[in-house]
């Protein structure tokens, strides 16, 4: 475990980084001792020092949702991270690719709330009851941290690699479709590069946001009305580099495109 002087100097360094571009040394490699729980003390900490700064939470993002992911770092939970109003964009936008340090995307779907929503005890059912409507996403992965050697630890300290969203498409109510079987197609470029069914986010997208709920609420915090909640990757994280432009197309429930420049 960390001291509160180490978790409040990583904060620090990870706010220098999303400022400056210039990802920081893994926390891992310079803190063999730190663990997850240190991690969300960092993510807190950096999360009250931008409110502070006049960013504004909206909502929250979910990582690790599928199994293959969960494999890969060795966790066996998902992981969660702060959206701030900065880091929302519509359909249609042009995305400053210098912004983020060698973004990727991800397919997902959002849950806007029109309830507040909190745990613990919170199940699906809860979820699907307390959600306005569900729209389709796309989330921008950023790193404050360097790539290469990222465990899990540096992964969630960084606000769990949450870099914007972009969102689009057709909003649905939560039961007016199987949400478990909508399916999406990514392009880049014109090149189909992913396809997913949001059914491979923990089998269904809403089980996502009753983990986030419960695992919240052991720190006093729960989730409010007109809050997004990113759910999960229903498909690989894709790179991009400038001049790219991104196409996600759900079929019924519309598409989103975004072009980087």
């Amino acid at each position: 475990m960390l001291n509160p002087a180490a978790i409040e100097s990583i904060a620090d360094e990870l706010l220098e980084a999303g400022r400056s571009r210039t990802p920081v040394p893994l926390l891992t490699a310079r803190y063999p001792a730190m663990t997850v729980e240190d991690s969300y003390a960092v993510q807190r900490l950096w999360r009250q020092r931008s409110e502070d700064a006049g960013r504004r939470l909206v909502g929250r993002k979910i990582g690790l949702t599928s199994r293959a992911m969960q494999a890969a770092t060795g966790i066996t939970e998902p992981d969660y991270g702060a959206i701030f109003d900065d880091m929302v964009f519509e359909s249609g936008c042009s995305v400053q690719w210098n912004r983020y340090t060698r973004p990727r995307v991800e397919v997902e779907l959002a849950f806007v709330l029109k309830t507040d929503l909190a745990g613990p005890g919170c199940t699906m059912i809860d979820v699907l009851n307390a959600t306005d409507y569900v729209v389709p996403a796309l989330e921008i992965l950023d790193s404050r941290i360097e790539m290469e050697g990222r465990t899990i630890v540096d992964t969630i300290a960084d606000n769990a690699a949450m870099g914007a969203m972009v969102l689009g498409g057709n909003p649905v109510r939560p039961d007016a479709v199987d949400l478990r079987w909508v399916a999406a197609i990514l392009y880049k470029n014109q090149t189909v590069e992913e396809t997913g069914v949001a059914a491979g986010v923990l089998n269904h997208p809403a089980a996502g946001v009753h983990w986030l709920a419960n695992k919240i609420a052991a720190h006093g915090e729960g989730m409010r009305a007109g809050d997004t909640i990113l759910a999960g990757s229903f498909t690989r994280p894709l790179w991009v580099d400038p001049g790219d432009t991104i196409h996600a197309d759900y079929g019924p429930l519309g598409s989103i495109t975004c072009r980087f420049d």
